[in-house]
């Protein structure tokens, strides 16, 4: 089994503790001695570095979220001179000030050693070409995946998004192994190479993809294998923590956290006490050795759940499960909790229909109507109203037993769905709240 950093990877789990209160303890000393915002902070919840003992006390310790940095938009959280810092990344916001994270070349050096480790547990290293499909640029996605693929000997070609023709040119072309975009992004591709009569499985060599920045399911990483014969790998990150950090191995059994660089928790997204491994709620990142903008129980809003047990693949860092979705961007129906990515989870599971779908949700007087709106696959379109009424109802049925709240369906034509060469927006909410 390849690793990229051996002795660091398979630490037994009594030194990594000890290693990560080092590390969170020179951290807090760091802050509460030089920085306004993060010793305002722990005063306000009455905890000095003399509190932390031991690993378990990072609970005594304030979170932090993405407010925090909007409300000290630009670079109030800096904790380093400026004459210290090589790179600033900015990501948009949804609403208000977008958030600017700053980089000394140590949080460089040690997000590429991250991504570094990642790669080289989904299988990639010195002999791959690796096509970086992210944006480049203010966004942390091309960059990240661009200096881990070169730090592992990779030749990596910096394709940014756009233009699939000429993407799946330089993939036949450069003959390219690997590829690192969006999961929406990459099933676009396998249809764009489809009406160019390129078959990824025969015409090309590509047999990796690290696909993130979106949820996206197991179910669609079977969709993926079957119609690319390429294996799916899940990335994690934020350009709060860095950028992309984190994937699943060879295993495809979770992925796995670089504990010497980030702690991780799992907490009720309501209370905020910490949640034992097994249990689901909002993941929540430490990152034990950032010097420009450390991130001290940074709240992500997504939804996981650390693995319980030891991977086949000997790494002893902890792992998180999938993705299941953001606690800003669940869907409430009818009191139900509904995700996005459970809902792909459930229409994948019909052989007729493609992983292109839309959400769209009303408000008809007190109650929320939700319309799922999916694509027939070619095969699947048929002039029989009665045959494409049962597919509905089936398909509805199939989402009412998976979601716990009824769903309307409308089956779309082939290539009708909007493609997205970023993150994919699958839902519109029409309601007024």
């Amino acid at each position: 089994m390849p690793y990229y950093n051996e002795k660091i990877e398979t630490m037994p789990k009594d030194e990594l503790a000890k290693l990560q209160y080092q590390e969170l303890k020179k951290l807090v000393t760091r802050l509460y001695d030089s920085s306004v915002f993060y010793h305002t902070k722990m005063a306000e919840s009455g905890v000095k570095p003399a509190d932390i003992t031991s690993i378990t006390d990072i609970t005594k310790l304030p979170f932090m979220k993405k407010t925090d940095l909007r409300d000290n938009y630009p670079d109030g959280l800096v904790c380093v001179p400026h004459d210290d810092l090589v790179r600033y990344h900015v990501s948009s916001g949804t609403t208000g000030k977008p958030t600017v994270v700053a980089y000394t070349q140590n949080d460089i050096d040690l997000w590429s050693e991250c991504v570094a480790r990642s790669l080289v547990s989904c299988g990639v290293g010195k002999k791959d070409v690796l096509q970086v499909c992210y944006g480049y640029g203010l966004f942390t996605g091309g960059l990240g995946l661009h200096y881990g693929g070169e730090k592992v000997g990779a030749t990596v070609i910096p394709a940014s998004t756009g233009n699939s023709e000429r993407q799946i040119e330089l993939i036949q072309d450069l003959k390219t192994t690997a590829i690192a975009c969006t999961p929406s992004y990459f099933i676009h591709l396998i249809d764009v190479a489809k009406k160019m009569g390129v078959d990824f499985s025969k015409d090309t060599l590509l047999r990796t993809a690290v696909l993130g920045a979106e949820p996206w399911t197991d179910a669609m990483r079977r969709y993926i294998y079957a119609e690319s014969g390429v294996t799916a790998h899940n990335i994690f990150g934020t350009s709060e923590i860095s950028g992309p950090m984190f994937t699943d191995c060879s295993e495809l059994n979770g992925m796995h956290i670089c504990g010497d660089i980030a702690y991780t928790e799992i907490i009720d997204p309501k209370t905020g006490e910490q949640l034992p491994p097994g249990e689901k709620g909002e993941l929540t990142i430490t990152v034990l050795k950032k010097e420009a903008i450390p991130m001290i129980r940074y709240r992500i809003g997504d939804i996981t759940s650390i693995l319980e047990g030891d991977c086949a693949c000997g790494r002893t860092s902890p792992r998180i499960d999938r993705l299941q979705g953001r606690v800003d961007d669940m869907l409430i129906i009818r009191g139900i909790n509904v995700f996005p990515s459970a809902i792909e989870h459930a229409l994948l599971k019909n052989p007729y229909l493609t992983s292109h779908f839309m959400i769209e949700v009303f408000r008809t007087g007190p109650l929320d109507d939700m319309l799922v709106k999916v694509e027939l696959k070619p095969d699947a379109m048929t002039d029989s109203i009665n045959g494409l009424m049962e597919m509905q109802m089936r398909t509805e049925r199939a989402l009412r037993d998976a979601l716990n709240v009824s769903a309307k369906i409308e089956l779309c034509p082939p290539n009708s769905l909007p493609r997205f060469e970023g993150k994919a927006k699958r839902v519109i909410d029409h309601r007024v709240i």
